[in-house]
């Protein structure tokens, strides 16, 4: 299975190009500025020698984390689907993270912190060993006196630096390797961010215009 995986979730956004679950090839950009998504994806495609059509399943990350950026995967991953019939699967960025902490030897009580805005951070707590990895608190969000009452623990993700944790961002190689042998394939409608938040809209009413 030749998987295409994209992960913009955090500041560091990357694609990789997988067969089988192994990494053929991968790109990264970091900054503030807009995903080049495309951009991105053809220089994996060219360097692994790997045509558009020859993708199978494309794998997104789908954060929590910057809302744009998955939005920007999720609609590539979209259109995709909607021009080839493509497979795609969903990847939880908290996920990814604990699977890289795993790679990188961090073993024991981890803490996963990502920044939620408005002053909060999204928070997961894994026990990672070299042969496994089992969630012991599921994602919430909460303030971060509440990270800060953790002291002295593990802290790893794209925004733990404040906490004095390691800073690793969700990265696509990862996400292609985890999506190697799923078959819970989903349609592109389905392909939702992991958003806690209850989402706000305000409805806009138009001013009255004074008569002249």
């Amino acid at each position: 299975m030749t998987t295409l995986a994209l992960e913009f979730s955090a500041a560091e956004r990357s694609v990789a190009l997988a067969r089988d679950g192994v990494v053929l090839a991968t790109a990264a950009e970091t900054g503030a500025r807009a995903t080049n998504a495309f951009a991105l994806i053809q220089r994996v495609l060219a360097s692994a020698g790997v045509g558009r059509a020859e993708i199978e399943t494309l794998a997104v990350g789908l954060g929590p984390g910057s809302y744009t950026g998955i939005r920007v995967a999720v609609s590539v991953a979209q259109g995709w689907q909607l021009a080839t019939n493509v497979k795609l699967l969903g990847v939880d960025a908290v996920t990814t993270l604990a699977a890289q902490a795993q790679e990188q030897q961090i073993f024991g009580r981890v803490h996963i912190v990502i920044d939620a805005q408005r002053g909060e951070y999204y928070l997961a707590t894994w026990e990672i060993s070299p042969a496994a990895r089992r969630e012991l608190t599921p994602l919430k969000i909460v303030s971060s006196a509440a990270i800060y009452s953790l002291a002295g623990e593990q802290f790893i993700g794209p925004d733990a630096a404040p906490f004095g944790g390691k800073i690793i961002h969700p990265a696509a190689p990862m996400v292609a390797r985890l999506a190697h042998g799923r078959t819970d394939f989903v349609s592109g409608e389905q392909l939702l961010p992991v958003y806690l938040r209850e989402s706000t809209f305000v409805k806009w009413s138009p001013q009255k215009t004074a008569a002249l």
